[in-house]
């Protein structure tokens, strides 16, 4: 059974009635009986064990690309899912005994695919007699002691999230995630594992599950009032002496946080989102922390901890099942106690191994419904349009996005105060694989333009504020010299900017001057013709993961919403086309952007 969080909550004064609940939620298959304290006898005085960990998994259970319809495959060859995963846990187990291993996660489990889309949505598992979750079921069969909460598990709301929770034979932690009332923990902030040793004392082993404070300002629909986000360094500076004092001769903290130290929303929060760094840095008694939420990789980091001078281990597998990070651990028996001797970090790929069929036959029914929901055709294109070329250029698959977005927008607030103000709209390219055949458009087709759960707003700016947010945008450029030779491959993401925090606004025209420095790249800023006033007033037709400050873009979040919509831009595009039933850019796409140096284009126009 899952975590009860109302006996958790009702045990908040009785530190060790919690500590029971949580390590009996989480206990692993092969737990050893209650520990008989004793000294170790006759043998070896050592003892290790492995903790495997996984993060921001986003609902991929196949190695398949339910956007393309075919095996996942990328320029590196990876291989995601959880049928692979599954196959490197049981080598793992094999090698090293499954009583000495863990395996946990560190977040971001259902959202991202369109498998996890049908079961939140098309065929939700909170209806009556709803399915079970294919991410419960796969994690519940190979066999995870706990995970971390991720941001995106709010995406569909608190409900969905809660049945997931009831569907997992593991717990979900979140020692930052308080009930907005009383704020106590709203999910299990740890759980406690026990590890049988030849020497005659299990090993205590703790994680400490910490997740994101931006889901307060990125899934604010959903959680304001109902729940509230500390900071990870307070919540771990306050749980980490208690589970020490509980017994725990290892300290583990499953943190959906990054290591770089910087946030996304500026100074929206007073809390850092990548912060595993801080952690390792400023709380003592960590031994190692299971990093997510930043996608990428790090096989091994460590971070020395300023009050004890003893390093933590930071280790985060890549995304999507590519990578399994192993944390391997030493222990010694001293002075009548486990202390930890030494640990070391590594991945396994899991393009080495093939999928678990344990796995693939579990789910196949699941897998084989998403796929024939996916290639439903909802329309006609034509012509084709691709979002290979959407970072440099302004290409008519981003306008189509932008354009149903500035559509849906003017038809909400036709006959409200605000009807008669022209509206502009961001997007960005999302994927530059995203593509609409000519001919027939299915449901993925329309869905692979926007893989994340974003809803519509509208929002009210003057044109310097705009402006300003282009300025913003365009840092996302290498900045380049007129007698440079461009090479449109290393010309963007600058300073390590995502494609997703690069915007193009559709309704100005605009160039940016790449040879200028970020701040003064904006000219020719124009709406219909004219230039733009800078006290003129704006509608911005924009997604709540911008205006409530995901990529720290300038004024957004303080604008005065004029509208919000509770459906996802995927779903708007997907019913636009099935509206419209033929896709035809001659109707929406132009060239309104363009990338210059010292006036002069980056990229000629074809003859």
């Amino acid at each position: 059974m899952g975590f009860d969080r109302r006996a958790f909550l009702g045990t908040t004064a009785a530190t060790g009635a919690a500590v029971a609940l949580a390590g009996a939620a989480a206990a692993p298959a092969a737990a050893a009986p209650a520990a008989g304290a004793g000294r170790p006898g006759p043998g070896p005085r050592t003892y290790a064990f492995t903790v495997m960990g996984t993060t921001d998994l986003h609902g991929n259970v196949f190695n398949w690309d339910y956007f393309t319809d075919r095996e996942f495959d990328d320029k590196a060859h990876n291989d995601v899912g959880l049928a692979k995963i599954s196959t490197l846990v049981d080598q793992v187990r094999a090698e090293k005994g499954r009583r000495n291993t863990l395996l946990i996660d560190a977040g971001d489990t259902i959202q991202g695919t369109q498998l996890s889309y049908y079961y939140a949505k098309v065929d939700p598992i909170t209806a009556r007699r709803g399915p079970v979750h294919p991410m419960a079921q796969a994690m519940n069969a190979i066999g995870y002691d706990a995970a971390a909460l991720g941001n995106h598990e709010f995406n569909y709301g608190i409900p969905v999230l809660r049945k997931f929770e009831e569907q997992c034979d593991f717990p979900l932690l979140g020692a930052n995630a308080l009930d907005a009332r009383t704020l106590r923990p709203a999910f299990a902030p740890y759980s406690m594992h026990r590890l049988r040793t030849p020497c005659g004392r299990d090993v205590k082993v703790a994680v400490l599950g910490l997740t994101n404070p931006g889901i307060a300002l990125w899934d604010k629909a959903n959680v304001q009032g109902k729940m509230t986000f500390p900071g990870l360094e307070e919540q771990a500076a306050k749980y980490v002496p208690r589970l020490r004092s509980m017994g725990a001769d290892v300290v583990i903290v499953s943190a959906h946080s990054g290591s770089s130290g910087t946030s996304s929303y500026g100074d929206q929060l007073p809390y850092v989102e990548n912060a595993a760094a801080l952690v390792a840095e400023q709380v003592p008694g960590i031994d190692a922390i299971l990093v997510g939420h930043a996608h990428t990789e790090i096989p091994e980091y460590r971070v020395k901890n300023t009050a004890t001078g003893r390093d933590v281990v930071l280790s985060e597998p890549l995304k999507w099942g590519q990578r399994l990070t192993l944390f391997d651990f030493e222990l010694e028996w001293v002075k009548g106690r486990w202390s930890v001797a030494g640990v070391a970090a590594r991945v396994l790929n899991s393009n080495t191994v093939a999928e678990d069929p344990k796995i693939t036959r579990l789910l196949s029914d699941e897998h084989r419904k998403v796929v024939e929901y996916v290639n439903q055709v909802i329309g006609t294109s034509t012509q084709a349009m691709s979002a290979a070329e959407g970072p440099v250029k302004d290409v008519a698959i981003i306008d189509l996005i932008n354009h149903v977005q500035a559509e849906t927008v003017r038809a909400a607030l036709s006959g409200s105060e605000w009807a008669g103000l022209p509206v502009v709209s961001q997007a960005s390219c999302f994927s530059r694989t995203a593509a609409i055949p000519a001919g027939q458009v299915t449901i993925r087709d329309a869905a692979g333009l926007y893989p994340f759960e974003n809803t519509l707003e509208a929002r009210l700016l003057t044109g310097a504020q705009l402006k300003d947010y282009l300025e913003y945008s365009a840092r996302y450029f290498v900045r380049t010299s007129p007698g440079e030779v461009v090479d449109p491959a290393k010309l963007t993401n600058a300073e390590g900017v995502p494609d997703y925090n690069y915007d193009a606004l559709y309704g100005f025209a605009y160039d940016i001057d790449v040879a200028q420095p970020v701040g003064s790249r904006i000219t020719g800023l124009s709406f219909e013709g004219a230039p733009v006033d800078p006290a003129g007033r704006f509608v911005l037709a924009v997604n709540n993961y911008r205006a409530s400050g995901g990529g720290n873009f300038p004024h957004v979040p303080q604008a005065r919403q004029l509208w919000a919509d509770s459906d996802e831009i995927r779903n708007t595009i997907i019913q636009w086309v099935k509206a419209k039933g033929t896709v035809d850019p001659a109707g929406f796409a132009s060239v309104s952007w363009r990338l210059t140096r010292e006036g002069v284009p980056v990229f000629q126009a074809a003859p």
